[in-house]
């Protein structure tokens, strides 16, 4: 029963995810819920948004609907914040990740209303220094702690105004560069309960590519709602557990 609740637990959080980003918001509340050990419960998650968000990229990719030369420039910034933020969560206790979690997406659901960008599709993403800075602040707390980072590049995306699809598909791009370190130290501790993190995983490939479907039948005027609606939600749930 477990098997089938977690792979479910995968299609549900990595539509979510993949269309807005939030799809923690869902999967590790309900496994920690299930009674999983925290540090498992976040491997698992590490694991499956590891592969899951490859293969949606590869999707968008080989429709040649986002570039080798955009993610690959997406890859480096956010693995190098991935790495950064993995030797600095050491350092910072819960409640403090928890609170810069808080103020992060607080700060880009203000910004949303302030800033015209949106996804309308004129430009190609383009990395300069106020990019990559902040691709490499996201992969950091990605790396630290992780729910809402996904929502927090769509935000960067969406400044750009690049086409929504090219924005999940260097979103994805981001998620598995910052997941990609993590999940190895997970598996190397032990921390790793493979047959619910394989459940998961089948769930959350399956749930990625629903969402990539999806997200080519949303209309342009949609999607800020629906991120800001997300991002609302990552805030009141991170205060309730804070």
């Amino acid at each position: 029963m477990d098997f089938a609740i977690f792979f479910m637990i995968g299609v549900v959080g990595n539509v979510i995810g993949t269309l807005v980003g939030g799809g923690g918001l869902i999967s590790l509340p309900t496994m920690l819920l299930m009674g999983m050990p925290v540090h498992s419960a976040i491997g698992a998650n590490k694991v499956s948004n590891t592969i899951s968000s490859l293969s949606s990229f590869l999707v968008i990719f080989r429709r040649k609907e986002v570039t080798m030369k955009e993610a690959g420039a997406v890859l480096i910034f956010c693995l190098v914040g991935g790495i950064l933020g993995g030797l600095v969560a050491s350092l910072l206790s819960g409640e403090v990740l928890m609170m810069i979690a808080i103020v992060l997406l607080s700060f880009a659901f203000i910004m949303s209303f302030i800033n015209a960008g949106n996804f309308d599709g004129t430009n190609i993403f383009k990395a300069n220094k106020k990019t990559g800075a902040a691709l490499v602040g996201i992969g950091m707390y990605d790396g630290m702690f992780g729910p809402g980072s996904s929502t927090l590049a769509m935000y960067v995306y969406a400044s750009q105004k690049i086409a929504y699809i090219r924005a999940i598909g260097l979103a994805r791009v981001g998620v598995f560069a910052s997941c990609f370190g993590s999940a190895i130290t997970y598996i190397a501790t032990g921390k790793i309960h493979w047959p619910l993190t394989i459940a998961l995983m089948t769930g959350a490939i399956i749930g990625a590519q629903i969402g990539v479907r999806i997200a080519r039948k949303l209309k342009t005027k949609h999607i800020k709602p629906l991120l800001r609606l997300v991002t609302i939600l990552l805030i009141v749930q991170m205060i309730i557990d804070h």
